[in-house]
């Protein structure tokens, strides 16, 4: 049983409170880098309950500011991006992306005010699509050499999405393999071909079954997790008969994150990230092992779904979400259309904006959950006592043999499977256009 103080302990994020404490020892997803449109590369984003201002200058740097200016605290969200840097409309001072202020024009000619003020600033970086900021102390993580990092433009694309609860329960519901079973039930299958992109419309790996009926027939699997050096390792294994078992693989990435194969040729790698204590983005990064991805679909099929600039649901509770009682009756399991992200949108934000959990009584199915929060609560008590580095915090070296993770969703042979995964991972890896390299 979870108390209420554990649950505070782990679910608040501001920068006095335990759990925020440890999420700054991480690089965090800020934006997409399509959210620094030409026109104006500048943004008032939230993170970690503390606002700032993203911005792009005109070498192509990435800057992130506190978001009041530190003359008299007007918002650089609407500041002038110009001179080598972002200025404040209330009098015109002008700040680099390492915060140095470059000019105070309002002061007399030969002021050197400019040189005794900085801004709070933090380091940015671009990784496959996504910009990431540390908010943390001292020198940030190196990054591990994920698959996701490591392919190619091409063959990576980026989103998000928004969520009105906190991190912990949307991020939960991804090491959560049994209610795939029940929550993303279709009563009719699809024809893959025209579902590109799209989670669990492809046929399972090794089989010309969908997996819509995997999940439909057969529902309730074995579960098994494994810890490893990058979080959990987790396996739901579902017997289709004595010759052949489904094995879907799928890992936690600490602290924040989940890897699950979207298709054979896919992975999605999909980090929970607090605005505030009630409210998170999901972004995530599709990854393909085959050929280049169409980002322009994918970047579609999502947008029919989400409302521009802020990512907001167009299904959501002030809707519904679009829940259709004959729709439930007759094609999908929750009557709340097709599209996953919306019913795990439901369950976590259902469970109001910060789930009690005192409340809650875990079953078997819920191992991966129990053993995240031993995992969260050591890794908070470590960053309290300041004598160890906890887990996926990496430097240079480290972050090189971090690799992977290996995901799988595949029909194995019932008493090879644990051969099976690591074989099929191997196989997809050998396939690919770039670099996959061996993963562990």
């Amino acid at each position: 049983m979870t108390t209420h103080e554990q649950n505070m302990r782990m679910t608040l994020v501001g920068p006095d409170k335990p759990a925020g404490k440890l999420l700054r020892q991480y690089w965090q997803p800020v934006a997409l880098i399509e959210e620094l449109e030409p026109a104006r590369p500048v943004r008032a984003v939230k993170l970690l309950g503390q606002d700032f201002v993203l911005f792009r200058d005109e070498q192509g740097r990435y800057g992130l500011l506190d978001r009041d200016c530190p003359h008299r605290g007007a918002d650089l969200a609407f500041g002038r991006p110009e001179n080598g840097g972002l200025r404040c409309p209330f009098h015109g001072w002008l700040f680099d992306v390492k915060g140095q202020c470059l000019e105070t024009p309002a002061e007399p000619e030969n002021s050197r005010l400019c040189q005794r003020i900085k801004q709070k600033s933090y380091p940015v970086v671009l990784r496959s699509g996504i910009l990431f900021a540390y908010l943390g102390e001292g020198a940030p993580p190196a990054f591990p050499d994920f698959d996701c990092f490591v392919a190619p433009d091409s063959h990576v694309f980026a989103f998000k999405g928004h969520i009105a609860c906190n991190w912990l329960q949307a991020l939960e519901v991804g090491i959560d393999p049994a209610h795939a079973s029940f929550l993303h039930r279709f009563f009719e299958d699809e024809d893959p071909n025209a579902n590109y992109g799209r989670q669990f419309r492809a046929n399972s790996a090794d089989s010309d079954i969908p997996m819509t009926r995997v999940l439909r027939e057969f529902e309730r699997p074995q579960i098994e997790v494994e810890r490893t050096d990058y979080g959990m390792r987790l396996f739901a294994l579902r017997q289709i008969s004595d010759q052949s078992t489904h094995v879907r693989v799928t890992n936690l990435v600490f602290p924040q994150a989940f890897n699950i194969p979207l298709s054979a040729e896919m992975t999605i790698t999909q980090w929970h990230v607090p605005i505030d204590d009630i409210n998170c983005y999901w972004y995530a990064i599709f990854t393909s092992f085959a050929g280049p991805v169409d980002k322009a679909q994918m970047r579609a099929q999502r947008l029919e779904l989400y409302t521009l600039p802020d990512y907001i649901p167009r299904q959501n509770k002030g809707n519904n979400y679009g829940f259709n009682a004959e729709e439930q009756k007759t094609q999908t399991y929750t009557g709340m259309g097709f599209d996953i992200n919306v019913h795990d949108q439901w369950a976590v934000e259902s469970q109001g904006p910060i789930q009690d959990r005192s409340r809650e009584h875990l079953g078997s199915t819920d191992k991966a959950i129990i053993n995240y929060r031993s995992m969260l609560m050591k890794a908070i008590d470590q960053v309290e006592a300041g004598n160890e580095k906890p887990l996926m915090v990496l430097d240079a070296e480290s972050a090189k043999s971090v690799r992977g993770p290996i995901t799988v969703d595949g029909i194995a042979p019932t008493a090879q499977w644990q051969a099976y995964w690591r074989e099929a991972d191997a196989r997809k890896r050998r396939q690919a256009p770039w670099l996959a390299q061996a993963a562990e």
